[in-house]
């Protein structure tokens, strides 16, 4: 298998594999995604988190919106810039963001054991470095 043929199974099988996990899920993707960029880098802006999550700003307002109606997220004055806000989880955003991370956790960690034998689970083990390199790599790119 040549690296071209080797990245499209990769892709596909990432891609299919990810989806499956996040059947597992309670909230939109995108409530999700928002309340993951606000854990992993927050306090941001909506022009920010639309930014990472690649959507316009508007999307990004619609699931803010969303998120800050159901008590996940506050919004709070921008320290150097009055026109803005920046975003902070709340306490319950934590919470949910933590129960959605352990279902699939608990959902991928479960086919792992029942899907794949001893060493097979040893082999997914040594292929996670070479994942975290590519990711790695194509972030810098």
């Amino acid at each position: 298998m040549d690296d071209t043929q080797l990245a499209e199974e990769l892709r596909l099988a990432i891609g299919r594999l990810v989806r499956t996990v996040r059947a597992a899920d309670t909230m939109p993707a995108g409530e999700a995604a928002v309340l993951g960029y606000l854990d992993r880098g927050g306090p941001l802006t909506t022009a920010d988190v639309a930014q990472q999550w690649g959507v316009s700003h508007q999307s990004a307002a619609r699931a803010v919106k969303d998120l800050q109606a159901q008590g996940l997220v506050r919004a709070e004055a921008h320290p150097s810039d009055g026109r803005k806000v920046l975003l902070s989880l709340t306490r319950a955003g934590r919470d949910r963001l933590a129960e959605e991370r352990r279902r699939r956790t608990g959902s991928l960690g479960t086919a792992i054991s029942e899907a794949l034998a001893p060493d097979e689970q040893k082999a997914l083990a040594k292929v996670l470095p070479l994942l975290a390199r590519l990711d790695a790599h194509l972030r810098s790119g």
